[in-house]
């Protein structure tokens, strides 16, 4: 029995692991480790039940953690933190895939990817030239600088692009004589305006899907979303159509970016439920990944942590119940009152017995979940920047830092 059992695991050690042929990197912004299990012990509490209902994601077989220190600050920013995970390099805070020479640019795995002959997508909930997202395609020594970051998206040539909007689509002044959405239609672009939309253009050749007014805002929050209204899963979806026309394969970078913007304002509920949003959106990806498991490999992280939440301020209990007082009013006004209240968010906080230490980001190393080819290398304690290293090594393509 046992030299049948090691006769196995050599068999199983010696076989030979594909590459990976399709890639999603999933970035929860703000997400620490503490954010997941707030949605994971509001899950079980709904039931009744004192513990934590596991997501999709935290039951994925590789677990890790990734430090997030940039060059300038124990602190991250997510532009320095979206420039190590598209990189492998760091830099300052407030810095965009630049160098803190500020002159060297650097080069983001998914224009390696996509010069092996590979189809790209990028796509949030934020703005599409937000410090995250844009990271992966633009570089600039101010993150600020969006109208200049989203000139780059024509560029870059990838295949597609989702997200909010764009922001500042007429410069920060509004002074700029044509629009960046204009600059994306002439760069080959086809613009589909929501999900609706998406359906009637799904055949073009290259995309950038926004919501459906157009604007420049971020999508909705996932508390209180209209109904109709553009979601991660909903995008992912999209880019999954487009990008597996190639039959090379596909990376895309999906960010879960409101996870940060609710956290910023110690909002419990808007985390917790833009958590939960974020792993509905891993859930598309985990179904094609049983359709294609041997060729597949998801990766979910974070830039950095938001918040410092605390799972506990008064005693050996919290109750995350006190979140239904605002769901139950998700189809009135509440919802909105709350969110942009702050001594309603502060008065749940405190009936819920959790606590925050901080409205700006904070230095703890984040997780990492990994599942499907190449997936093992995620385990165990890394930096951020070995992360998009670890993603070419899986895709059997060399890595570089410069363009």
């Amino acid at each position: 029995m046992a030299a049948s059992a090691l006769l196995s695991l050599a068999v199983s050690c010696g076989r030979q692991e594909k590459d990976a042929k399709y890639v999603f990197y999933f970035i929860g912004d703000g997400m620490g480790f503490t954010h997941v299990a707030a949605a994971e012990a509001y899950l079980a509490q709904e039931r009744g039940v004192i513990g934590m209902d596991p997501l999709c994601f935290t039951q994925f077989p590789v677990l890790g953690e990734a430090t997030t220190f940039s060059a300038s600050n124990i602190i991250t920013d997510s532009s320095a933190a979206g420039t190590a995970l598209s990189t492998g390099e760091k830099t300052r805070n407030g810095m965009l895939c630049v160098l803190p020479d500020s002159t060297t640019q650097l080069k983001s795995i998914a224009y390696t990817i996509h010069e092996a002959g590979y189809s790209v997508g990028v796509m949030s909930t934020t703005p599409v030239n937000h410090a995250t997202p844009a990271s992966f395609f633009g570089h600039n020594i101010k993150r600020g600088n969006y109208y200049a970051i989203g000139q780059e998206i024509p560029a870059s040539g990838f295949e597609f692009f989702a997200g909010g909007g764009l922001l500042h689509p007429m410069g920060k002044d509004s002074c700029e004589t044509k629009s960046l959405y204009e600059i994306v239609a002439e760069g080959g672009y086809t613009i589909a305006n929501g999900y609706a939309d998406f359906q009637t253009k799904k055949d073009a050749d290259k995309i950038l899907l926004v919501q459906a007014e157009g604007s420049d805002k971020i999508c909705p929050y996932a508390l209180g979303r209209p109904e109709g209204a553009l979601t991660l899963s909903q995008i992912v979806e999209s880019a999954i159509t487009v990008l597996e026309r190639n039959p090379k394969g596909f990376f895309m970078m999906a960010e879960g970016g409101l996870i940060d913007w609710t956290a910023h304002s110690q909002d419990l509920a808007g985390t917790i439920f833009e958590t939960l949003d974020f792993d509905q959106a891993i859930q598309v990806a985990y179904a094609f990944y049983q359709k294609h498991p041997d060729e597949t490999l998801i990766v979910v992280t974070a830039d950095h942590e938001t918040g410092g939440i605390a799972l506990g301020r008064k005693g050996y209990n919290y109750d995350l119940t006190v979140i239904d007082k605002i769901t139950r009013a998700s189809a009135s006004t509440d919802v909105e009152k709350y969110m942009n209240d702050q001594q309603s968010i502060d008065s749940v906080n405190e009936e819920a017995r959790i606590g925050w230490t901080t409205l700006s980001h904070a230095g703890g190393p984040v997780p990492v979940w990994a599942i499907g080819a190449g997936s093992a290398q995620f385990a165990g304690r890394q930096d951020n920047t070995d992360i998009p290293k670890k993603i070419c090594a899986a895709m059997g393509i060399p890595f570089a830092t410069r363009q």
